[in-house]
């Protein structure tokens, strides 16, 4: 084996160095916050591109994997997980079905995790907090006329509820909205 044999292997095989700082790094960002596979591995990528210089792409695919089987070791990365805290939060948030798909695959969710985790996910209720975080249909606090209709209508449907569910809210009343936002379950 020749001198230029070692060096090309060398350009493939991160150093200890290296895998001490990956383990260290994702530690770290796993702590502060709960992350997807993609994520962890993106921002590892991005941090040792800067971190190391002359570091070549095929280390930092390594860095990036290692950073990943860490996480599963230590099972603070799975995104399984990941994807129902996040239905379950922002459904609670009022956002539909459509926003919450988009976002998870987004952050890298495989799209058969992400259908799972929205299987029990209920839209109306999601609708009724929107409309109640937004003080529209039967939250509203002005008087209703064709502008304001428009614009409550418009922002159901931009963040991905459907015209059934914005109709049937706009003619609910106060109480009625209240008791089924106390009834229906979380999602």
């Amino acid at each position: 084996m020749n001198e230029g044999d070692d060096t090309e292997a060398e350009a493939t095989v991160p150093t200890l160095r290296m895998l001490a700082w990956v383990k260290n790094s994702a530690a770290y960002r796993l702590s502060r916050k709960m992350m997807t596979e993609h994520e962890l591995s993106t921002a590892i990528a991005r941090k040792a591109r800067q971190k190391f210089e002359g570091i070549s792409e095929a280390q930092i695919k390594a860095l990036s994997l290692a950073a990943v089987e860490f996480g599963r070791q230590m099972r603070a990365l799975d995104d399984q997980s990941y994807a129902e805290v996040r239905v379950r939060s922002s459904t609670a948030a009022g956002k539909s079905r459509r926003v919450i798909a988009r976002k998870l695959a987004e952050k890298g969710v495989d799209r058969e995790i992400i259908v799972d985790a929205l299987e029990d996910t209920d839209d109306f209720r999601a609708a009724l907090v929107f409309a109640r975080k937004r003080a529209f249909g039967p939250f509203r606090r002005v008087e209703l006329d064709e502008k304001r209709k428009a614009k409550e209508f418009s922002a159901f449907a931009r963040n991905g509820f459907s015209f059934e569910f914005g109709s049937r809210i706009m003619n609910m009343s106060f109480e009625e909205a209240e008791e089924l936002l106390a009834e229906l379950p979380l999602g």
